[in-house]
């Protein structure tokens, strides 16, 4: 599927292309793509992360006042939170991206991006600068308004911080500078060989009121956005809470409001406008040279659309697409809205048309230079005067097939190609090059901004309706039947001809002990009869048990296990893997990311592991993990040596928790288990009998308020957090156990942190409570809540807000040794 007509499906109408890659539109929503093919106007939404866009409008501006709407999103969300699985950075992206791109198909807009990097959360603009490259990201936001060429940008911060994360303020910074900078032609030269500098006629601030904080005001200029769609059978705020919905691995499931909604805009720069937004924004036709008879025969073609038969609107649709095709293109202005309006129109035909074409492969992956099957159906179910001229697969073959369709008679045409062996393998373009904590590398400045890779291969139908010539691409894709699911599709995948997965991303030797460690081999074709090779540093040896690998069926896995020993002179660092195939090497591992409501996802990255020997006492081993919202902690602490139990809501209720030296819950574990509260009693009875009970953080805030007790005595999670991951940390009670047993905590253990320190710090302490550390970001004052600790009879209650749910599974050396100290909490005496 093309760059351009992907975005015509998405500017239609926002259809749910989850399930297939041919929409299939009813008759309402092809009404309403006719009447946003007679508006030519276009606004642009910009802000820092997914969920930071405003549904309510969005949806409104691009399904009422059918203005070509986008969301430009300067992340892709990688370093924030998630509730729904364990995935962090990369996999978090591509989760979150994959829900702004369902949000997107919900409310109407379309999805951008820039190449930032969600570094974490971040205080102020000053700080994310300092780690996104402040020229890049702005030459990219310019990029996304030349492209574009919204009327008006609206921007979901302030400049002046009211929106408190340091990228949301970062935003607007970036939207105001960009807003001048696109019109100039001596700003990012390069660009003017892809597209022209574009002058946007003014940009507002949509203020807000929500977290307390309300910035709207009467006199700024204001919309109703509660307005019910009766094509759609519903109102923005219901299409808005369906939108926002997408975004479950945030929680931001919402209720759906109706009735008058008022959305508020102050405006920041450009031409002033008094009583509208679009003031003075020619939306129509008219705005076009020859434009003016073009919106009568849409007009015209809107008055006589008889639902019951669409067809019946195919005559004007194909003389509008006649007239649109006839406009000169000397204007840059009219040569994007001709390239816009031609790509929807000509979908509007083929939904009217009933046309329905799909190709899909009998196998979801090959590799470079392999044969593929391909079967390619098509069906005219309104119209028999239709002709399939001819087929191109893969860009490289082309097969006539002159073949007049019948009304509603499938037609199936099979073909058989060879991929390429100079073929690329399939990974997100942004992940596929090496990348900073702040920044992604893209090396083709045409993918800057897309929300997500084309097909790997696709095939391009060659059609003519009633006598106009029409081409149509349609990605390859594999469908199945589940019996719960029903069809389910995925993308067609072009991968090596085997990757190998190491078990453990950080593998942590706490002692001179030789360790097992696994790697995994899948062939993607039959056949493979390969060797597995592992480099590791110096001063460590890997011995591999049998690195032969023969792999009879494409799918095959074989475990190869090798013993990886540390000596004296041992220094921390990566392990890599490969497995040599016919004297090649194919070294990348895979990442599957699978949850029903995004589409399927994958990444394929270098195959390394970190090792990482730690100067580590321990004490007793059995231990309990109460889940939560997902985290890779039990992991971290099975390596070290750990017996850990998963504690089940059955095992929470039947269990002896006193065969347990500590419990440990997850992140967020009281958020999203609601039977945690039913185990208070006992889990205080195992603190005041002599256990640890540690909790990791918890949220609390207006979605999900922390209303339950969690220890002994009462605190209050707040959102306090220190997000400089170098914070100094000053020891404010250096004769606590937890600093001395069994191991010896020094500054020295918080080196290396990543992201942050920690947050949802606790406040408001009971006098029961024992504080640690102490530690700000710079510029505020210090907060002692990242980690508190009391005596309960003779055991001990822990809340800590450290981020130890990132520093364990990225070898963090201090992280460990702190942890282990919270596990070995000494009993009280009486």
């Amino acid at each position: 599927m093309t760059k351009q007509f992907t975005l015509a499906l998405t500017l239609l109408l926002g259809q749910n292309i989850i399930a297939q890659t041919s929409p299939e539109l009813n008759s309402a929503e092809i009404l309403l793509g006719i009447k946003k093919l007679n508006t030519v106007g276009s606004v642009l939404y910009i802000a820092a992360h997914p969920d930071d866009e405003n549904t309510r409008l969005l949806g409104y501006l691009a399904k009422e006042k059918n203005f070509r709407t986008g969301y430009l999103s300067l992340t892709r969300g990688d370093g924030g939170q998630n509730l729904i699985g364990k995935e962090q950075g990369e996999s978090l992206g591509l989760i979150r991206t994959q829900e702004l791109l369902a949000a997107r198909r919900t409310d109407g807009a379309e999805q951008f991006f820039t190449r930032a990097n969600d570094f974490g959360f971040s205080k102020n603009p000053e700080e994310t600068f300092t780690i996104w490259n402040k020229d890049s990201i702005l030459k990219d936001v310019v990029l996304a308004i030349r492209r574009f060429k919204p009327d008006v940008i609206i921007c979901r911060f302030p400049t002046t911080g009211e929106g408190g994360h340091g990228h949301h303020t970062a935003s607007a910074i970036l939207a105001l500078e960009a807003f001048d900078l696109a019109a100039d032609p001596t700003k990012f030269p390069e660009q003017l060989k892809e597209v022209e500098v574009w002058k946007t006629k003014r940009i507002f601030w949509n203020t807000f009121n929500f977290g307390g904080t309300n910035t709207t005001s009467e006199d700024q200029l204001k919309i109703d956005v509660g307005t019910y769609n009766p094509l759609l059978g519903i109102s923005y705020g219901e299409v808005a809470a369906n939108s926002r919905s997408m975004h479950k691995s945030q929680g931001f499931g919402s209720a759906k409001q109706r009735g008058e909604s008022m959305e508020y805009f102050k405006f920041l720069k450009g031409e002033a406008a008094e009583k509208d937004v679009f003031e003075g924004v020619n939306s129509s036709w008219k705005r076009l040279p020859s434009g003016t008879d073009i919106e009568g025969l849409i007009s015209a073609c809107i008055s006589h659309f008889d639902p019951q038969h669409p067809e019946g609107s195919l005559p004007a649709l194909e003389s509008i697409y006649s007239k649109i095709k006839q406009l000169d293109e000397t204007n840059p202005n009219v040569r994007y809205w001709k390239n816009q309006k031609l790509t929807a129109c000509q979908e509007l035909i083929l939904q009217c048309a009933g046309l329905w074409m799909e190709s899909y492969v009998s196998d979801y992956s090959a590799v470079p230079g392999s044969e593929i099957s391909i079967s390619n159906q098509i069906i005219a179910r309104n119209t028999g005067n239709v002709k399939l001229n001819s087929l191109t697969f893969l860009g490289q073959t082309d097969k006539a097939t002159d073949l007049q369709l019948s009304k509603n008679k499938l037609e199936t045409i099979e073909q058989k190609e060879n991929l390429s062996k100079s073929s690329p393998y399939s990974t997100p373009y942004w992940l596929a090059e090496p990348h900073t904590v702040g920044m992604y590398t893209v090396k083709n400045p045409v993918l800057i901004g897309t929300p997500e890779n084309k097909p790997a291969k696709s095939v391009v139908y060659h059609l003519t309706i009633d006598g106009i010539d029409f081409h149509v691409e349609r990605g390859l894709v594999f469908k199945s039947t589940d019996p719960v699911k029903g069809e389910v599709y995925r993308p067609f995948e072009i991968l090596p001809p085997a990757t190998i997965n190491i078990t453990d991303q950080v593998v942590v030797f706490s002692a001179m002990t030789p360790k097992e460690v696994s790697f995994t081999v899948k062939a993607n074709q039959s056949n493979i009869k390969g060797t597995v090779k592992v480099a590791v540093p110096t001063g460590w040896k890997i011995e591999i048990k049998n690195p032969e690998v023969n792999l009879v069926k494409k799918g095959d896995e074989q475990l190869v296990k090798a013993i990886l020993t540390p000596e004296k002179n041992g220094k921390d660092g990566q392990l890599r893997a490969s497995v040599s195939i016919n004297g090649s090497d194919y070294s990348k591992s895979i990442t599957r990311v699978e949850y029903d409501h995004i589409p399927y996802q994958f990444f394929l990255s270098d195959a390394e592991a970190k090792i990482v020997f730690l100067d580590l006492k321990k004490t007793a081993s059995k231990i309990a993990y109460i889940p939560g919202a997902g985290d890779n902690v039990v992991a971290c602490l099975t390596q070290i040596g750990y017996d850990v139990t998963l504690l089940t809501d059955e095992l929470l209720a039947k269990e002896d928790l006193s065969v347990y030296k500590s419990i440990v819950t997850g992140v967020r574990a009281y958020n999203t288990n609601d039977r945690l509260p039913v185990y208070y009693d006992k889990l205080m009875a195992y603190v005041e009998q002599g256990g640890n009970l540690i909790v990791q953080y918890n949220t609390n805030n207006r979605i999900a308020p922390m209303e339950t007790k969690i220890g002994p005595y009462p605190f209050t999670i707040s959102r306090d957090r220190v997000t400089d991951d170098n914070a100094p940390v000053t020891f404010t009670n250096p004769e606590h156990p937890v600093l001395h047993t069994p191991n010896t905590i020094t500054p020295k253990d918080f080196e290396g942190w990543v992201q942050e320190r920690g947050i949802y710090f606790a406040t408001e302490l009971d006098p029961h409570y024992e504080t640690v550390f102490s530690m700000q970001d710079p510029n505020e004052k210090p907060s002692k809540g990242s980690l508190i600790i009391a005596k309960h009879g003779k055991g001990n209650f822990v809340y800590t807000g450290l981020v130890f749910f990132r520093e364990l599974p990225a070898g963090i050396p201090g992280a460990y040794r702190l942890f282990v100290n919270l596990l070995s909490l000494p009993q009280n005496k009486n």
